[in-house]
């Protein structure tokens, strides 16, 4: 009777295991509570203030004690956001820094979502969002108290509503992104070029993502900035707040600002620069080397399958022309200086690109039942994740190497 009962329990516990694995969230709950783990356990590592965090931390203590913004070049929600980490959990690291690691770990699931509603399989999807939950870049820039990792949240919540033509909703998400940071705009022009080149499903209610992205954006940033400055109810126009910020951001430009670290846009495609935030145990702002190896490839990749009529491949396409592309022209416009953290809205669209690519090579090597293209297939896939799984380990701060001394770029 007990053998009985131990082989019901057995298979009763196999058919569970198995019906878990089949859950449409298995992987992507592996990937967000593996990132969200390797997360807290940095979030104190290091207890100093990591490069830009010392604006935006010293601003949030500003607001607090002085109800006054000390960075008028950037719109109020992020720096809001940042001070009221520090109000719930105090102004230590956890305070600066666990808002930014939640958004980030919402990023993850939003992302995963908007694969799926681009018709990407599950293979494909769960490729793609281990490819950024544990690319360096991303994981350093939503690791810390700065701005962009609200924009980028933002940003992917205005994709995915996109996605299911929700196109007022898009616009407030697209409005909130930019209140965060200026360059949360940027979702903007990644929208509008797949709407323009997307023959399936285009509508004319698409207009009202641009309303309603204008009327957020400069109707919300007179309510957020008096939550700022109250008494400064004078100087409130959204408009001349929109030509302050700009005027500021613009006069950063090649020629008068001296950083070591500045770069050209087109520069972070074929020049390896990693920009050290915090040496040890480091912080390196740096694209992963597997993605940055294959920037130029994925892209050209997402062309021929948009030019196929791949919904997904098209959306990355976009989305990297509107978050990347697009700056090319601009800094030689306006000279306006640059850096490489300047990439992370544009990672993604990367990953997006790689997992649909990997995920093809899957199905060769499932197709087949022998040859070389079915084993070359299996270990192109192999190589890739697991070069992506060491650059992660490199540059990330889990193992305190100094990458950027250790190839001569820095002293």
């Amino acid at each position: 009777m007990e053998l009985f009962f131990k082989h019901r329990l057995g298979l009763a516990i196999k058919r569970n295991t198995r019906h878990f694995y089949r859950w449409e969230y298995f992987w992507l709950a592996l990937v967000v509570i593996a990132a969200l783990a390797v997360h807290l356990a940095m979030v104190v590592v290091p207890r100093d203030i990591i490069l830009d965090e010392v604006h935006y931390i010293n601003d949030a203590r500003f607001i607090t004690e002085h109800h006054y913004s000390d960075r008028p070049e950037h719109p109020p929600l992020a720096k809001l956001l940042i001070v009221a980490g520090i109000k719930m959990f105090g102004d230590n690291p956890w305070g600066w820094r666990i808002l930014p690691i939640v958004f980030s770990t919402v990023t993850l699931i939003l992302f995963y979502i908007l694969c799926r509603r681009l018709n990407m399989s599950r293979t494909a999807a769960s490729i793609a969002v281990f490819l950024l939950a544990f690319e360096n870049l991303n994981f350093l820039m939503s690791s810390l108290a700065m701005l962009d990792v609200y924009f980028v949240t933002l940003m992917m919540a205005a994709f995915l509503l996109y996605a299911y033509q929700r196109y007022i909703w898009t616009g407030v998400a697209i409005g909130l992104s930019g209140l965060a940071k200026l360059f949360g705009a940027l979702s903007g022009p990644a929208i509008f070029f797949h709407w323009v080149f997307s023959k399936k499903g285009r509508s004319r209610w698409f207009m009202l993502t641009v309303i309603f992205a204008i009327v957020i954006f400069f109707g919300l940033m007179p309510l957020l900035d008096y939550t700022i400055h109250p008494v400064l109810s004078h100087n409130l126009n959204p408009i001349s707040r929109v030509d302050n910020m700009l005027s500021l951001s613009g006069s950063l430009t090649y020629q008068n600002v001296d950083h070591p670290n500045k770069s050209h846009p087109w520069e972070w495609l074929y020049t390896y620069k990693p920009f050290p935030f915090y040496i040890m145990p480091h912080w390196t702002a740096a694209i992963s080397f597997s993605i940055w190896a294959l920037i130029i490839p994925i892209f050209i990749y997402m062309i021929i399958r948009a030019g196929k009529k791949d919904n997904a491949a098209l959306f990355g396409v976009s989305w990297f022309a509107g978050t990347y592309l697009i700056w090319i022209p601009a800094a030689l416009i306006t000279q306006r200086v640059t850096y490489i953290y300047y990439f992370y809205p544009a990672v993604g669209a990367l990953c997006l690109g790689l997992g649909i690519a990997l995920a093809q090579l899957i199905d060769v090597f499932r197709s087949r039942p022998r040859g070389k293209l079915k084993w070359f297939s299996f270990s192109a896939v192999v190589i890739v994740l697991v070069a992506h799984t060491v650059s992660f380990l490199i540059l990330s701060p889990l193992i305190p190497v100094d990458f950027a001394k250790l190839v001569g770029l820095s002293q």
